[in-house]
């Protein structure tokens, strides 16, 4: 696994989207903050250690992206990619 993978990837393994399509759509209307800075492009790059502003659902949520995942797997295993910051 290398140690970038795209933002609207990440965001459908960890289960903060749908699908994938959706998580593109939630990138391009800028709903998506990384590092503070608005994200446009949902292949944008995502790291171990970023830091993302996500506000779907109707609420704002700020995370840490801890690891990246091959594939997307159950709700339990996507709690792992990432940490809630307070």
């Amino acid at each position: 696994m290398s140690e970038k993978d795209r933002l609207d990837k990440w965001l459908f393994r960890a289960r903060f989207c749908r699908s994938r399509a959706v998580a593109q759509e939630a990138a391009e209307a800028g709903k998506v903050r990384l590092k503070g800075a608005k994200v446009k492009k949902p292949g944008h790059a995502v790291r171990p250690g970023d830091v993302l502003t996500l506000a779907l659902g109707g609420t704002v949520r700020v995370v840490k992206v801890l690891t990246l995942a091959t594939r997307r797997g159950a709700a339990e295993e996507a709690r792992n990619l990432y940490e809630i910051v307070e």
